[in-house]
């Protein structure tokens, strides 16, 4: 897979050479300035997992607390827990996928593959296996999570939605991550002061966790 991406690399930078001999600006600039920084990107993602780039002590392991609803917005709440410590981090996120990391917790079988679903059995029939998911970033108010998988020798990193890698971390029985800095700027302490921009909202109802509070959906 590394191997290919190089090649793909290589290639479209050949024809970037050759579509600026030729005068054809729009399809260079394309070249530079979308396809290349995109497989650039992905290239060096799979060094980072070869080199070992995401170590223990730079990740924290999570698990998914539970789900509940914001009561300033009513949208879905997914509660994640340090495993380590009272440390709890929430992240908000939308009808569908709350309800694909709903039916997981409670274990309900679909009659037919959700989304999620296919994703874990098309993963199993191509022989790879999704080792952990990572809460990699967070810009702008808004979290990005990488799936870590392994195919044969080849690692793959992929890039994801943190509902949709939630929801494939329980379908997969993996485990959960989420790096330091992340959860430096988005936790919430249960047994000490909230920290992070949405602090003063969250104080009052996620301190003190307990499963009243998260209804049905908790693990």
């Amino acid at each position: 897979m590394e191997s290919d991406l190089k090649k793909r690399i290589e290639a479209l930078r050949l024809e970037a050479e050759e579509q600026t001999r030729k005068g054809q600006l729009d399809r260079a600039a394309q070249i530079q300035y979308g396809e290349l920084p995109r497989l650039e990107e992905e290239l060096k993602k799979m060094t980072d997992t070869q080199n070992g780039t995401h170590k223990a002590n730079e990740i924290i392991e999570v698990r998914i607390r539970g789900l509940m609803m914001d009561p300033s917005t009513s949208m879905p709440i997914v509660v994640l827990k340090d495993v380590a410590s009272d440390t709890v981090m929430p992240i908000w996120v939308g009808i569908f996928e709350a309800n694909a990391i709903a039916l997981e917790i409670e274990k309900v079988a679909a009659p037919r593959p959700m989304t999620h679903d296919l994703a874990r059995n098309l993963i199993r029939n191509m022989n790879a296996r999704l080792d952990r998911v990572v809460i990699s970033e967070l810009k702008d108010d808004t979290f990005f999570a990488t799936l870590w998988l392994q195919q044969g020798d080849e690692p793959l990193v992929l890039d994801a939605r943190p509902s949709d890698a939630l929801a494939l971390a329980l379908r997969a029985d993996c485990p959960i991550y989420v790096t330091e800095d992340v959860m430096q700027r988005a936790k919430l302490n249960t047994t000490g002061q909230a920290e992070g921009p949405t602090a003063e909202q969250l104080r009052g109802w996620l301190e003190g966790l307990n499963d009243d509070d998260l209804g049905r959906y908790k693990m």
